[in-house]
Formats: structure tokens, sequence, C-alpha cells
């Protein structure tokens, strides 16, 4: 049998990532120059409370998780632990400059889709990780990650 994993550190870094999102969402739709560019920013920012309501409901559920069968303890925390320290929005005070940084549309959108790639990763592997019978709340989540990436670009 695999070892296993508490997944509760990864549902927290889920509820940090959309707290960030939520931030800076609502930054740049401060900034925007356009009003449907705003108004997408401001949708966005209330999709990233709503994940955040549901991670938080999902981490008061879960417990020890197995680990993939391709991976040992040590390794899937270190792996785990590098998706999140490599996070748009987690690496050395990258959110607070991406933030300061999105003065003009594109750079905002751009950077939001940056946010949108790396929780989308970060989402499919801790999909992986929920037992089954949680799954389905993370891979809405990963549906809406997707629809937020192309509505993104789309407004490029």
């Amino acid at each position: 049998m695999a070892q296993f994993f508490s997944a509760s550190e990864i549902a927290k870094a889920a509820v940090e990532i959309e707290k960030k999102g939520q931030e800076f969402y609502r930054r740049v739709a401060s900034n925007a120059k356009t009003e449907t560019l705003k108004a997408l920013f401001e949708h966005l920012a209330k999709e990233e409370m709503r994940h955040e309501r549901i991670f938080s409901d999902l981490l008061a559920r879960l417990g020890a998780v197995e680990l993939p069968a391709w991976s040992n303890a040590e390794e899937y925390a270190m792996y785990v632990n590098a998706l999140i320290e490599s996070h748009a929005l987690f690496t050395g005070g990258l959110a607070e400059k991406y933030m300061a940084e999105a003065t003009d549309d594109k750079t905002a959108i751009r950077m939001a889709m940056a946010f949108e790639k790396d929780t989308l990763l970060f989402f499919m592997e801790m999909r992986e990780l929920v037992p089954a019978s949680e799954q389905e709340f993370v891979q809405q989540c990963i549906d809406e990650e997707r629809l937020h990436l192309r509505q993104l670009k789309a407004m490029l």
C-alpha cells in the first residue's frame, strides 16, 4: 500500500491561491481602462472568492489520502511544494510586483493568464490527492479555471 500524505496543507494552499487571486483581480479591475475588462476582472474576483469557499469546505472534510503510485512521500511533498512555490502569486513578492506592474490592460491580462495557468496545474495535481468523493469539486474548479483562461485570451 502506498504511503499517505496529508492533503490538508494542499487544500490550505488552494485557499491561499484563491485569496491572492481575489486581491489581484480586484486591484487590476480598479485599474482597467475599459468597462468590459473591468467587469471581467470583477467577475473573476468573485469566482476566486467562490473557489475559496469550496476549498475551505474541502479542507474541513479532508484527511489522509493515498499518494500517486509513481511517487513516495518525500518526492511528492517536494513536487507539491515546488508547485506552490513556483506559482505566479507565491514567488518571493511576485504577487505585489505583478499588481504594481499591471498598469495597462494587456499586461494585466497576461499576468492573469499566468495566474490561471499556474492555478490550473496546481488544481490538476490536487485532484489526484483528494478522495474520489471530493474530486468532482476540484474538477469543477479546474473547468472554471480553463474557462477563465479562455475568457482572458479572448480579451487580448
